[in-house]
């Protein structure tokens, strides 16, 4: 663990990093120079109207620190009290979908949900896999946490998409299956994007002027993507001269391969215009994986501020009592902070893009991450502390300049003390009846109350015990005392008793929720429809089990005037 967290800083090593508010005195005062580069003269405290945001602070020591100013909290509108929806995109399917929900279909969701009261939307992630011919089926395994997803384009509302017809009628058909079938989805978009791409028929001007704001990063994602077109997904494998981005064949390939490099530019260009459209008639949260691919282009990018002899994942608890290795790498925390938090920054923002809130998956992550060595289990892991401070405060700036809501989902083995601190910095808490022993009536106003989540069974599920078959069957040993707890923690919470109608547990809880004081309360599509199968089963894999693939067993055009699904929106808004 110790030679995985290399560098570790000497006790009198000078912290490149410094987090003052407005009006805070200086540890050495210096020459001020702010964010966007205004000198702002000698200080010894952080002015009272310096502006927040990323600073440089030149000491009179001679030596630099990147100066953090914040205003200490995330932004929050004055009397929320919003409900709205939890949903996975990839699932919900229209009848012009191509085999898959799309960005297409969450603007015709939003449209509905805004017109029946909801205030928001909870989308599942929309971030890159990695580039290849079978894309990562799980959306918290990205390859990028910057860049969209691709396949989710709505390939019939690009320009010059008119001449498609075969390839729509293809990908179409495949709406007819019980699964999403992501090679085949791609090989039809791909193939539908690059001939759209030849015909030219697009704003030129725009996607130049669009390319040029988006700098850097963007180009080194078309760069990685067309190696990865070259080379085969997964940079570990590649040779040797294009295992960097700052290596001299790489810089080649932008040269010398430029137009395929502003192809991939121009998906992302398209993916960006079709996203804010999709994010206008509601509040989008966004939902932040806690990490990414090893293989994929973030870890290929910051790889020198990587753990290279780490992974991390979770403790063996009472849910899980091997514990568990999500395979992702962490950042060493003082190679992050010389990175002046430079990938943290880029990651919200880039996650704020078009986006009205935020979900920060396993935001206790943002305290306390488990690291496992390689070759080694998860029991035999450790926790490393985070730059606590520094990540939250950066989380405020991005936060308030956005205007956006952020929700820590704050679940399982819990640091003492982390609940209030995010309290304090005013995050949502996320409060689950499955797990809350007070009822609803009880939830913090500062809270997202709901039943269920993507890793959880589902109301039908649990109610019926359906859930436990679908452990049996994806070769997981059922768990019928933990299926229990969570059935009578759902009539608890509905108030209702052991021998209710599944319809009549999931209008009560839903009620009940609705007139919580939580300031949000979602409900997941899979509850409003009364499905059995939840969207993912953790501990399985491949073959095991269509994790993230399972579609909604209805379109889009009929869901939303389905009984269950309007009564269920009348039953949780009517306490809002």
């Amino acid at each position: 663990m110790l030679a995985a967290l290399e560098p570790l800083p000497a006790a009198d090593d000078l912290d490149p990093v410094l987090v003052a508010p407005r009006g805070a005195a200086l540890p050495v005062a210096g020459e001020l120079i702010l964010e966007d580069g205004t000198p702002a003269g000698r200080h010894a405290a952080v002015p009272p109207d310096a502006p927040y945001g990323y600073h440089r602070l030149v000491r009179d020591d001679g030596l630099d620190q990147l100066l953090i100013t914040g205003p200490g909290r995330c932004w929050m509108p004055a009397g929320l009290r919003e409900w709205g929806w939890t949903m996975q995109l990839p699932t919900t399917r229209s009848r012009r979908s191509w085999g898959i929900g799309d960005l297409g279909d969450l603007r015709a969701f939003a449209a509905w949900a805004a017109g029946t009261g909801a205030g928001f939307a909870i989308v599942s992630p929309v971030v890159a896999p990695n580039p290849g011919p079978n894309p990562e089926p799980s959306p918290y395994f990205p390859s990028t946490r910057r860049f969209g997803n691709p396949i989710l384009l709505a390939i019939d509302e690009l320009p010059g998409a008119d001449a498609l017809d075969e390839l729509a009628s293809a990908a179409r058909a495949l709406n007819a299956g019980p699964l999403i079938d992501r090679p085949r989805v791609w090989a039809l978009k791909r193939t539908a994007l690059e001939r759209t791409w030849e015909r030219g028929a697009f704003d030129r001007a725009g996607f130049k002027a669009w390319r040029t704001e988006r700098g850097a990063s963007l180009e080194r994602w078309a760069v990685f993507a067309t190696l990865s077109d070259r080379l085969g997904p997964g940079w570990r494998s590649w040779p040797e001269p294009y295992r960097h981005p700052d290596l001299a064949a790489v810089r080649r390939v932008a040269r010398d391969d430029a137009v395929r490099v502003a192809f991939h530019a121009w998906v992302q260009w398209c993916f960006d215009l079709q996203l804010g459209s999709a994010s206008s008639a509601l509040r989008r949260f966004a939902d932040v994986p806690v990490g990414f691919d090893p293989g994929g282009f973030d870890a290929w990018e910051w790889q020198d501020s990587l753990a290279a002899g780490a992974s991390i994942g979770a403790p063996p608890d009472r849910f899980n009592r091997d514990g568990q290795d999500w395979g992702m790498p962490p950042f060493v925390p003082r190679r992050l902070a010389e990175a002046g938090y430079r990938p943290f920054i880029e990651t919200i923002r880039a996650q704020l893009r078009h986006a009205g809130g935020l979900r920060i998956d396993h935001v206790i992550g943002l305290f306390r991450l488990w690291w496992i060595p390689s070759r080694f289990g998860p029991a035999d892991g450790a926790y490393v502390r985070q730059p606590t401070d520094e990540l939250l405060e950066i989380l405020a700036i991005e936060s308030e300049r956005a205007g956006a809501i952020v929700i820590g989902e704050d679940l399982g083995t819990l640091q003492a003390g982390a609940r209030r601190v995010l309290a304090r910095r005013r995050l949502f808490s996320t409060r689950l009846t499955y797990f809350e022993r007070l009822p609803p009536s009880r939830y913090s106003v500062r809270s997202i109350g709901g039943v269920t989540t993507h890793d959880l069974p589902t109301i039908a599920g649990t109610w019926s015990g359906a859930d436990l078959d679908d452990q049996a069957a994806s070769s997981v040993t059922p768990d019928p005392d933990g299926l229990a707890i969570l059935r009578a923690r759902l009539a608890a919470a509905a108030g209702v008793g052991t021998d209710a109608s599944l319809e009549h547990v999931a209008l009560a809880v839903h009620r009940a929720l609705g007139a919580s004081p939580a300031g949000l309360v979602s409900v997941t599509l899979e509850d409003a429809l009364r499905l059995e199968r939840r969207p993912n089963l953790p501990g399985t894999m491949g073959e095991q089990r269509p994790n993230w693939s399972i579609a909604l067993p209805v379109p889009l055009d009929d869901l939303v005037d389905l009984p269950a699904v309007r009564a269920t929106v009348e039953a949780i808004s009517a306490g809002r």
